[in-house]
């Protein structure tokens, strides 16, 4: 099974972890539950963080050889991944952990309350994304599906199509289509779902209060709550990544270094000394 490596960046509710070309992970910021605990991680391929608008939270890494690792808050199971094989893809949510395997199914492990790890019957999907409460996933022919809480409309996408990423926040949805347009739909009271006049995006991604759009050129958009300054991004240039956590934003610059916005009461920002991430793919 290959596997490339992707989503080289990770922001979790008051945490960051970031993926080197080697394959080991970096990780600063809370480590209450022991989430930033990835020194030892080897042949990691993606990361994902749980986002939560609440401090708990939860690291996985991807391997190569499509088992999972997981670390930090457990207290629903979410980080008991060990016997999952040949998994192509992460997620993680509040108190849960997705993934995707090879053949198109999914597999969820954790809190399950509003029937948010409700996926065992779902087909043909590429990528899933999980927020608070409810989880996404994006299908093979570009449609989206849904499970988990309702409540502000997160999860009414059996509309959308031609889509190439979903991305969950707490309680809202943002869907990028194939002409760089984007979607969204869900409590809109910080104005995160304000994307419809977004153009020329090519990554996007959800925070609890704030979407970011990653835009052709290398710049960055973001709409929503901004009282952490996780909103101020528009000075930056030449990023070919991004990530949204609770209240603070994680960019990589095309040049490997990561830059960050927001939150750092707990260092989730302290990312300058990190380094070079990029490697011969992406030059």
């Amino acid at each position: 099974m290959e596997v490339k490596r992707h989503n080289l960046l990770a922001a979790g509710s008051r945490h960051s972890a970031a993926l080197k070309p080697d394959g080991t992970v970096l990780a600063v910021g809370d480590n209450q539950y022991g989430q930033c605990e990835v020194e030892d991680w080897q042949e990691i391929i993606a990361i994902a963080a749980g986002s939560a608008h609440i401090g708990n939270s939860h690291t996985v890494g991807l391997r190569g050889k499509g088992t999972v690792r997981a670390v930090g808050w457990n207290q629903y199971g979410q980080c008991e991944t060990e016997e999952w094989r040949d998994i192509v893809s992460i997620a993680a949510g509040w108190r849960r952990t997705l993934g995707v395997k090879s053949d198109g199914t999914v597999l969820a492990i954790g809190r399950n309350n509003e029937k948010q790890c409700e996926v065992g019957d779902w087909r043909e999907i590429t990528a899933v994304s999980a927020g608070d409460w409810h989880t996404i996933g994006l299908r093979r022919d570009g449609t989206a599906i849904a499970v988990g809480n309702n409540r502000y409309g997160q999860s009414k996408v059996s509309d959308w199509h031609d889509l190439v990423a979903v991305s969950a926040g707490y309680l809202h949805t943002a869907g990028l289509k194939s002409d760089g347009t984007v979607l969204a739909t869900g409590l809109n009271g910080d104005g995160q779902c304000d994307v419809s006049d977004w153009r020329d995006i090519v990554a996007i991604s959800s925070g609890s209060h704030h979407t970011l759009g990653l835009k052709s050129d290398g710049t960055v958009v973001a709409t929503g709550r901004n009282r952490d300054g996780q909103c101020d991004i528009r000075q930056w240039q030449n990023i070919c990544e991004i990530a949204a956590g609770n209240a603070h934003t994680l960019g990589l610059k095309s040049d490997g270094t990561v830059i960050a916005a927001g939150r750092n009461d707990e260092g989730q920002c302290n990312v300058s000394g990190w380094g070079i991430l990029a490697d011969e793919r992406d030059n």
